[in-house]
């Protein structure tokens, strides 16, 4: 990699900016973590937003950095990595999250980034600096991802409902409202594990085009590591509220029961997909598992129409992205 020279005020305004989206990925995706916990009535918004950000924090001591890997040298092309790159990249990421957040739009802020990285880079020196084996694994996870989610969801609701089929309707309640803080829990954690090291990722990457890290480095420093986990629980402890009600209610309705399944089914994927270093989307992920959920017990459970418009969103979410990261590179070769 080319080392850049980067004065001191805009490698600090870099990794601000990098740290404002590691919030708004907390704050964008809390969602994801709460809504089912929060829709089926078993914790209070706030409750659950504070055990979300808890966990994700957690997630520190338990996953690993391959996912950071994955998002700082295997991306695009390291040589072409400047301080305008990163810029775009990150400024489209955030534009895109903030728009889908207004329209209530569950997106990717993962995929947001990836855009992102791909636009300021295409816009710098052309589709050469894409590395074609990283993209095309983070591509397939766009629908590995929900179809694990969908059938891991399904299959942990067919086999609850046969464990518990002589149980009352009371009972199945009262327990699954107490087993959902823990698949809530590990959803989180996941959450946590999987989405801070792309900010981490980005970072790394920054410290290394500038020279402040050495190319070889194993790992990025303790205090870029500690400050992504602590800044993506931040953003999750506020919240997203716009985004709850689609996730929890409007694809499919769901009892403790189903939003114990669809979270450990989500959970399961994301630590699996962290562990295999595949930045991967908590938003796909527990999109298809509560929609595994909903079409376990019959298909016509299940809002498709809400389900399709959500897809459209993913499909969109990454030229999106990459076309607002190439306007954004342009502007910071101008003002930077």
């Amino acid at each position: 990699m080319n080392n850049v020279e980067i004065s001191i005020y805009v490698l600090g305004m870099l990794i601000a900016l990098a740290l404002v989206f590691d919030f708004m990925n907390g704050f964008h995706d809390a969602a994801n973590a709460i809504a089912t916990v929060v829709s089926t009535g078993v914790l209070k918004p706030q409750t659950a937003v504070a055990m979300a950000a808890f966990f994700n924090f957690v997630a520190i001591f338990v996953v690993g950095l391959k996912v950071a890997s994955a998002i700082g040298k295997g991306t695009i092309d390291p040589m072409v990595v400047d301080h305008y790159v990163i810029f775009g990249a990150l400024v489209g990421a955030i534009v895109w999250n903030v728009i889908t957040w207004y329209y209530g739009i569950p997106s990717s802020s993962s995929h947001a980034l990836i855009g992102g990285l791909v636009g300021a880079a295409v816009a710098k020196a052309g589709t050469g600096a894409l590395i074609a084996g990283g993209l095309i694994k983070t591509v397939m996870f766009i629908v590995i991802a929900p179809m694990l989610g969908f059938a891991l969801g399904a299959i942990i609701m067919l086999i609850v409902s046969w464990l518990f089929v002589k149980s009352t309707p009371r009972k199945v309640d009262t327990w699954f409202r107490r087993l959902q803080l823990a698949s809530a829990a590990a959803y989180s954690l996941g959450h946590g594990g999987n989405d801070a090291q792309k900010t981490l990722g980005i970072i790394w990457m920054l410290l290394i085009a500038s020279g402040n890290l050495a190319a070889d480095a194993t790992e990025p420093p303790k205090w870029a590591i500690i400050s992504c986990y602590a800044m993506i629980s931040f953003g999750t402890l506020f919240g997203g509220w716009r985004i709850v009600k689609t996730m929890g209610q409007k694809i499919t309705k769901l009892k403790p029961v189903g939003g114990f399944c669809a979270e450990t089914g989500g959970a399961i994927t994301l630590l699996m997909s962290s562990f295999w270093g595949v930045p991967v989307s908590t938003t796909h992920t527990i999109t298809g598992a509560i929609v595994g959920v909903g079409a376990s017990q019959k298909m016509s459970a299940v809002r498709w129409g809400v389900a399709g418009n959500i897809v459209w969103a993913w499909v969109f979410t990454i030229p999106a992205s990459a076309f607002m990261a190439a306007v954004a590179w342009w502007i910071g070769t101008k003002i930077m």
